[in-house]
């Protein structure tokens, strides 16, 4: 049987991990991260299983990284993408520094974006692949007002793009054989954020967030909230949403509020 080759970015440890493991039967891998000795020791367990595994140790949230991993993906050999690294970096935006905006933006969002756009080549020419960006369920979070959810103007910002540049993509690359997923979990018990999901018990096991991930790829669902029940209704209601208010803000005058607004 062929195996398929899977590159899989923050793959040593985690939601990563637990894609690699799930995969193992019938792929082969490359595995990013930036931890040399986690990866080494995941490579051995999947080369144990059969897989054929290279290593690539590289930070998503610099342009070296970045560009070691866009290089590798111009072989035009990997035809699935998992984009898994990412960071919290939480806090109110007046207390992030400033450099450290353009890597969290960058690694979060830019990314993602950068790994797809050098897969694709590849990938449409053999008319098949997969794409799989782990985003979160804070991508919906931007209007809520709740003091139990963290500070996260970046990262919400940088997942909502996630969320909205996979759902586009996947209108674009419909007929071409390519499927696009973007997985949005909630709090999951990984060493993410400081291993904040560890102790939780509401949290989700990183190797069920990949399974309903993969299980929502074969299944052609764009996007997968694990712990969703109905997930087809609420996403019927936020496409509706939306549709509203294209359609309704699409005018060519200005709402009657704002003319009332200026009579006073």
């Amino acid at each position: 049987m062929s195996r398929t080759l899977a590159l899989i970015t923050g793959a040593s440890s985690g939601i990563g991990a637990a894609y690699a493991r799930l995969l193992a039967a019938d792929h082969d891998f490359v595995l990013v991260a930036r931890r040399v000795d986690r990866l080494s020791e995941l490579a051995d367990e999947l080369r144990a299983a059969g897989a054929t595994v290279e290593v690539l140790p590289a930070d998503l949230g610099t342009r070296d990284g970045l560009a070691a991993v866009t290089g590798r993906l111009a072989a035009d050999d990997v035809r699935l993408l998992i984009s898994n690294a990412g960071a919290g970096g939480y806090a109110p935006l007046a207390e992030v520094e400033p450099d450290e905006i353009d890597r969290l933006i960058t690694l979060n969002a830019g990314a993602p974006i950068q790994l797809v756009r050098a897969a694709l080549p590849g990938m449409l020419a053999a008319g098949e692949g997969g794409i799989v960006t782990i985003a979160s369920l804070l991508a919906f979070s931007a209007g809520l007002a709740d003091p139990r959810v963290p500070a996260r103007t970046l990262y919400a910002a940088a997942k909502a793009a996630t969320v909205a540049f996979t759902r586009t993509l996947a209108l674009e690359l419909t007929d071409t054989g390519i499927r696009t997923q973007v997985v949005c979990p909630g709090v999951v018990a990984t060493e993410f954020n400081g291993g904040y999901g560890r102790d939780r018990p509401f949290a989700m096991t990183a190797e069920d967030v990949a399974r309903a991930g993969l299980a929502g790829l074969r299944m052609g669902e764009t996007i997968c909230v694990p712990g969703l029940e109905d997930q087809a209704a609420a996403l019927d209601a936020l496409l509706a949403a939306e549709t509203a208010l294209l359609a309704g803000g699409n005018r060519s005058v200005p709402a009657t509020r704002y003319s009332r607004s200026q009579a006073h």
